[in-house]
């Protein structure tokens, strides 16, 4: 896997955390019930509309590149193990999100404040850890420049995505 088709093969998890920005809202992902220590499972921004409209965006995104990358992305794959692929991207993308609220839960971050690293990497690794239980070539076909690549690329587009949103008003925050 070239750099090319590492980011034609993330690029489902990264529309599926972005998605949430702009579909989300409604009720909240954890029915504002409190973890053991009182807080609040997840932040208010996490929502159930967010969490499913995010993996929807990330099948819809695996279906398109399948239909216009094709052999660009998974080429090993058949159409149907694409989008399984897809899926689990999305799903990992949004738990990994998901993950990173709980834990500024529990270390009291409030809502909003970012955590460095935690709020830019989660979802891809999650995205990453997940997929890899389906497509289980991805271990031997990622080596350590690629994901020190992708962790660097999704870090600054993470920021400029965010900042942008901001200066848009989809965002209250630019992190």
């Amino acid at each position: 896997m070239n750099f090319y088709e590492l980011l034609l093969f993330v690029l489902p998890a990264y529309i599926a955390n972005a998605v949430p920005v702009v579909l989300g809202g409604g009720a909240k992902l954890d029915f504002n019930k409190n973890f053991i220590d009182g807080k609040r499972w997840l932040g208010d921004g996490k929502t159930i509309r967010g969490f499913a409209s995010g993996i929807l965006a990330g099948v819809i995104t695996g279906l398109v590149l399948s239909l216009i990358a094709g052999n660009l992305f998974l080429p090993d794959l058949s159409f149907e193990q694409k989008i399984i692929v897809s899926f689990l991207l999305g799903l990992g993308a949004m738990l990994g999100d998901s993950f990173g609220s709980f834990m500024k839960r529990r270390f009291s971050i409030k809502p909003g404040e970012s955590i460095f690293l935690l709020d830019q990497l989660s979802f891809v690794i999650f995205a990453l850890a997940l997929s890899s239980l389906y497509y289980v070539r991805l271990a031997s076909e990622i080596n350590s420049d690629l994901i020190l690549f992708l962790l660097g690329f999704t870090y600054v587009v993470h920021l400029s995505a965010n900042q942008f949103a901001h200066r848009i008003k989809l965002k209250k925050v630019p992190w």
